[in-house]
């Protein structure tokens, strides 16, 4: 299916998301912060990107705007663990993020924005 670059310092969670698309038949890359995120990217860019807001080392805000500057075709979905203020993840769109998503969210709810991002 679609090659798909997972942004979050959080190992755990890196791991479940890699799981839950994989087993969807997506190809994964992972990386622990925006920094490398990027570097990824810029070498051999993917189908979408799922990032983490709050991140040491450029953080998703960071991320999102970069990638939607240098590559207009770039799909993200920027994801927060942040409470109470909807903020972050408005801000994420204005950045260019074409989903946003609240944690904790349910697998179903990661492939519906996965699938709706990948073919719009």
């Amino acid at each position: 299916m679609a090659s798909i670059l997972i942004v979050d310092d959080d190992d755990s969670l890196r791991v479940l998301l890699r799981r839950i698309l994989e087993d969807d038949g997506h190809q994964i890359r992972e990386a622990a912060n925006g920094h490398v995120g990027l570097t990824l990217y810029r070498e051999k860019p993917t189908d979408l990107v799922i990032t983490d807001i709050l991140m040491p080392e450029r953080d998703g805000m960071e991320v999102t705007l970069a990638l939607t500057r240098e590559f207009l075709d770039a799909r993200v979905i920027a994801m927060t663990g942040a409470t109470g203020d909807q903020s972050f993840l408005n801000i994420a769109k204005l950045f260019g993020a074409r989903r946003v998503i609240q944690k904790p969210f349910s697998p179903p709810e990661l492939l519906r924005a996965v699938r709706f991002t990948l073919s719009h």
